[in-house]
């Protein structure tokens, strides 16, 4: 198995070498993502979660704090990229890249959408939108809260503040669509619709998250052609290198269960070990299309 931090960690181990950019592989820009979008809108108010308030109710206790915590880690990671990502639809360079941002603002919110149907409908978290925000935000690690709310608020503010900072750019897709849509939140929505299809369990939770994950290929598709169209200026892959760097031994903290809650590893059958091998691999083929030298990123952190 492979681990994250692999990448940042063994500058002197054999890395496969990053291809030659070329037009062999070929990513769907901006106009096409937007013609998809059309094609596969969908309304998270209609869906049905009857059935899972009933699954969720015939659940053990301990069962349900997994599930409450990996199910907070989405609802709040999908609202803080709604409220970040007005900078990155003002940092666009041409009419398809403004026409697709934008859907992928009205994505992140219909996701948190979700999120808020099933804690109220589901979970039984009474109150406001904002204070079932609050009731899964107690259940997050620090390392979430550097990410989610410091880091992503701190990047996102300096593109609204200079739209065309291309640096800044650059490194609010790092960050948002390289590590936490393309790592963490992939990741997660693959162990978590794997479980809930073996167990035949929450089929409206799992329709809804199903439709999450297909928006999200979206996005990444998105970050990934950005980067490898700037990636083409030797000094922007160093900047993405430099900001991959410092962003993997973060996120695989991210990954981790909170150290208050140790007993989170091996929940719902799956190791630590294993979700980080998953992100492993999905992030290291990325980065491959991007053009990244894997050497280049290992020495780049040490």
């Amino acid at each position: 198995m492979h681990s994250l931090l692999d990448l940042v960690q063994r500058p002197d181990a054999p890395h496969e070498p990053a291809p030659e950019r070329s037009g062999e592989l070929e990513l769907m820009d901006p106009q096409r993502l937007y013609e998809l979008w059309e094609r596969q809108s969908w309304q998270a108010h209609s869906i049905d979660f009857s059935r899972d308030r009933e699954d969720w109710d015939s659940l053990d206790e301990g069962l349900r704090r997994q599930l409450q915590w990996r199910l907070s880690s989405f609802f709040i990671g999908e609202e803080r990229v709604t409220t970040q990502f007005s900078g990155l639809v003002m940092a666009y360079e041409s009419q398809s890249e403004e026409a697709f941002l934008t859907t992928q603002q009205v994505d992140e919110a219909r996701h948190t959408q979700h999120f808020n149907n099933f804690y109220e409908q589901v979970i039984g978290v009474d109150g406001t939108f904002d204070e079932r925000l609050e009731f899964a935000r107690r259940q997050l690690a620090p390392e979430f809260t550097e990410m989610f709310d410091v880091l992503l608020g701190e990047w996102g503010r300096r593109l609204v503040e200079n739209p065309r900072d291309l640096e800044a750019k650059i490194d609010f897709v790092v960050l948002y669509h390289m590590m936490i849509e393309g790592t963490l939140a992939l990741t997660g929505q693959w162990f978590l619709t794997d479980y809930m299809e073996r167990e035949g369990i929450l089929p409206g939770w799992l329709k809804g998250f199903r439709l999450i994950s297909q928006d999200e290929h979206r996005h990444v598709a998105y970050g990934t052609w950005l980067l490898r169209e700037k990636a083409a200026d030797p000094a922007l892959r160093r900047r993405i290198t430099e900001r991959l760097a410092q962003l993997i031994p973060l996120t695989a903290a991210v990954l981790l269960p909170p150290r208050s809650n140790p007993q989170l590893d091996g929940a719902l059958g799956y190791t630590a070990a294993q979700t980080d091998d998953f992100a492993h691999s999905a992030l290291s083929r990325r980065l491959r299309v991007i053009g990244i030298d894997m050497r280049s990123l290992a020495e780049a952190a040490v």
